[in-house]
């Protein structure tokens, strides 16, 4: 099991100790996005990345990099032309790649590029010239992929995407894109579903359904930001039904089943681990949260058992996924 992590709290000795305890992959949650890493057009600035790295080294896990495009990045403020955005987009790519190559075993190079009908989105990068072709927009992602493939060519590269983990419109547009792109050698190696669910009873079979599909093209999945969100009571935050912790558990363990019920589902992320850091409580003001197999003072969950007991038949061998007494040396 491995979490987005904030290097800011790994002096936090609760917050350390359970990442170093618990997990043998991680990725940072923003710092190695384009808003932190890149202050301006000539600065990149590696410091808390580099945090990251060096934590993973210490504690024997490896890291995944997030995100490389995603269009709801926000530049520094300066002005670009059309002309202009192809070049920063390569220099960047290449510049953040090359920096943690060796380091970072797999990136998120594109992520939440594709709406809810399975189009893509509109965005700085789409249909730029150079990047983005008329009537072909999924030419800036083919790009993106070289780009990256070209600066780390031993690193796994993903499109990581939400609200499409079932079979619907978004993800069968992004399996027409994949298709598209095995057909003809593009540089894609996998596919990372992120998996926020707010329905205790998301539809397991379709997900299943959805996974085959993608892994029957050859490429890996990745279960990238799974969090399980709960009914809460604004005021308090505390639960509104306290049996919705058992319900919770059993949504992680369907989908850590359905994964390794897939021989081509290869690593298994929540979005955090403590309810302390999780985006759920705010976003939703208060009326959702508890999401994640910790609680706000690192008391493990029923979720958490129910991932234990999932993983503990030696699945992190494949998936990468650990438990304290599963964790691979």
């Amino acid at each position: 099991m491995a979490p987005p992590v904030r290097p800011a709290q790994f002096s936090e000795l609760a917050y350390g100790t359970t990442l170093a305890r618990e997990f043998n992959l991680i990725q940072p949650e923003d710092v190695m996005k384009w808003s932190v890493i890149r202050p301006d057009r000539a600065s990149f600035d590696f410091t808390a990345g580099d945090a990251v790295v060096a934590f993973a080294a210490a504690h024997q896990m490896q890291v995944r990099g997030h995100t490389l495009v995603w269009g709801r990045h926000k530049l520094d403020g300066a002005e670009y032309t059309p002309a202009e955005l192809p070049d920063l987009l390569h220099e960047h790519i290449t510049r953040v790649v090359q920096h943690f190559r060796g380091k970072v075993f797999a990136w998120d190079v594109l992520n939440e590029a594709f709406d809810e009908n399975g189009k893509l989105r509109n965005s700085i990068w789409y249909d730029r010239p150079g990047i983005g072709l008329a009537g072909k927009g999924t030419a800036y992602i083919e790009q993106a992929l070289r780009w990256a493939h070209a600066a780390d060519p031993d690193a796994l590269l993903f499109y990581n995407y939400a609200e499409g983990e079932a079979v619907n419109p978004k993800s069968d547009g992004l399996y027409a894109m994949l298709k598209d792109f095995k057909r003809r050698g593009g540089p894609i190696d996998g596919i990372g579903m992120q998996m926020h669910i707010f329905d205790l009873h998301p539809d397991v079979s379709s997900i299943g359904a959805n996974i085959g599909r993608f892994t029957a093209l050859g490429v890996q999945i990745h279960i990238t930001e799974m969090d399980v969100a709960l009914p809460t009571n604004p005021d308090t935050g505390t639960l509104r039904n306290s049996e919705d912790l058992g319900r919770q558990a059993d949504v992680y363990r369907e989908i850590a089943a359905v994964c390794l019920a897939h021989h081509g589902c290869t690593a298994f992320q929540t979005w955090g681990f403590s309810d302390k850091y999780s985006w759920i409580r705010s976003f939703f003001r208060g009326n959702k949260g508890a999401a994640l197999p910790w609680d706000e003072k690192y008391n493990p969950k029923p979720a958490y058992r129910a991932l234990k007991e999932t993983f503990a038949d030696g699945s992190c061998d494949r998936v990468k996924v650990s438990t304290p007494e599963l964790r691979q040396p």
